[in-house]
């Protein structure tokens, strides 16, 4: 469950969002042991005096080559969060047992079935209500002061894990903490990409439950491949979400009348307009061309079904007037929706 390793400082334009609390909880790792943090500390080029700032903040970079170097180090993939430790090749373990799944449901099912095995402290659970997937944290004793660290790196590392399954961004609808918020909880948002809560017990995430049947993308060298580097503890940002088409296009038909702007859109999808945008050229569309196509389904599935007036077929399929729908059908069909409904 670690990270890459590398010889080379981390770039000058990463941006330094990972809270110093992390840190302070790794060092508390190595203070549980009787050892000292220096040479880990050194690796991830983070200064000592790091620690004793309440606001301090590293780059996701050093966060993973300190982790890493913590993790070999301790021999310790959990970082001293749980009773016992979970030797190196831990969670390299639960990824060899969740590839072979069909499915990603299945792949997460084993995923949280063999954490178990791997410790009694917490229990992870997957389920489903209605349309939407929870991955919810129980804990079966105190975490003390790795608390908050052992709950944001579970639950990030089951998400990490998830999206390189199915080669996928998977967004979340929801992020819960059972603790307070704590100083940095601004932070939060970069590492969950979406709004976070706190005091609200138990812990989980959730997403949208279609991800869980998503077929797999990786094959046994693909993990050997991954394992050779350890697993990454931080989420990567997929350009590619494999459902972003399927979720556009859900939103554009449960309101064809609204005015469904890049902007509206992209905030109830927790992106930017922008990458919006980028993420629909990836796969080859757009977001008018979506708009067409789901305007053209409703407007053909309502004349073929029904003897509704044009005038109504057009306000049903989001158009202001009877005029502009007539104009874009002839552009779709060749034909004005009368005389398509006729043949």
């Amino acid at each position: 469950m670690s990270t890459p390793t590398s010889t080379n400082p981390a770039p000058a334009s990463a941006r330094a969002e990972t809270p110093a609390a992390f840190v302070r909880a790794i060092a508390h790792a190595y203070a549980l042991r009787g050892l000292d943090p220096a040479q880990a500390l050194a690796q991830a080029q983070i200064a000592p005096a790091l620690l004793a700032r309440p606001d301090g903040r590293i780059t996701a970079l050093q966060m993973e080559r300190l982790s890493e170097a913590a993790m070999r180090e301790l021999d310790d993939e959990a970082l001293g969060w749980f009773s016992r430790p979970l030797p190196w090749g831990s969670y390299g373990m639960l990824a060899r047992a969740s590839i072979t799944a069909p499915h990603l449901g299945l792949a997460m099912a084993r995923w949280c079935r063999h954490h178990g095995l791997l410790t009694q402290d917490v229990r992870l659970e997957w389920a489903v209500q209605g349309d939407v997937a929870h991955l919810t944290l129980h804990e079966a004793r105190d975490l003390g002061a790795l608390r908050e660290f052992c709950h944001v790196s579970l639950l990030r590392n089951a998400l990490g894990v998830a999206c390189w399954l199915v080669d996928s961004r998977i967004p979340l609808l929801d992020a819960a903490f059972a603790f307070d918020a704590p100083p940095h909880a601004d932070a939060y948002a970069v590492l969950f990409s979406a709004p976070a809560r706190f005091s609200a017990a138990p812990t989980h995430i959730s997403f949208d439950a279609r991800y869980l049947a998503l077929p797999l993308r990786r094959d046994e060298a693909a993990l050997q491949t991954m394992l050779e580097r350890a697993l990454p503890l931080t989420v990567l940002q997929y350009r590619r979400d494999r459902l972003l088409l399927a979720r556009v296009r859900q939103m554009l038909r449960s309101d064809p009348q609204a005015a469904h702007n890049a902007d509206d859109l992209a905030a109830r999808l927790n992106l930017s307009a922008r990458t919006l945008h980028r993420q629909l050229k990836d796969e080859g569309t757009s977001l008018q061309t979506l708009k067409d196509t789901v305007r053209r389904e409703i407007a053909t599935d309502l004349l073929q079904r029904s003897q509704r007036p044009i005038k109504q077929v057009a306000l049903a399929a989001g158009f202001q007037n009877e005029k502009s729908f007539i104009r874009a059908f002839k552009g779709w069909t060749g034909m004005a929706p009368g005389e398509w409904r006729g043949q």
